[in-house]
């Protein structure tokens, strides 16, 4: 690998974090997170192939995903003392209402929407990513939507960028 572990450290974190706290809800979950699969990745840095952006980003949503399990007797705190919009992203008002509400969907639905929208990934590359098929990430992506059109009461064309 051309990059040493520390240079990609020093260039890919924060947008690591920031992709992890539309995940996990909260910063301080997003930087565990994102150590943890640092931690992971880095006895096997120097055998990795291809992008490690997107290698390590994978490894982010996959630790996400199976969090459920390992983390829910670990994080255990009440809902209001989350915070209302992640530190670190300067969001605006509106902005406010859909973090709540993508806060509240399913995990796989919450993936799927932040690497399709946020991450910008196609349905191939985030099947890849959540390693599932093509299709189950579309049906994500859709029920996620629908959610969050039914609360905020937003247009299908608003969140593809035509209105």
């Amino acid at each position: 690998m051309s990059q040493s572990f520390d240079e990609f450290v020093h260039e890919h974190q924060q947008a690591l974090v920031r992709y992890a706290t539309l995940l996990a809800g909260g910063q301080g979950d997003a930087e565990d997170l994102v150590q943890e699969v640092l931690i992971r990745v880095y006895p096997r840095w120097e055998t990795l192939e291809g992008s490690a952006y997107a290698y390590v980003r994978r490894a982010v949503t996959n630790e996400f995903l199976s969090w459920r399990r390992r983390w829910s007797t670990r994080h255990i705190r009440p809902t209001d003392e989350l915070p209302e919009v992640p530190v670190g992203l300067d969001w605006h008002e509106p902005d406010q209402r859909l973090w709540a509400e993508l806060r509240k969907l399913p995990r796989q639905q919450r993936a799927a929407v932040v690497l399709r929208y946020y991450e910008d990934l196609t349905d191939a590359e985030t099947a890849e990513l959540m390693g599932c098929r093509e299709g189950t990430v579309r049906a994500h992506v859709s029920r996620g939507l629908a959610s969050l059109r039914s609360v905020l009461g937003t247009s299908e064309r608003a969140w593809r960028g035509h209105e």
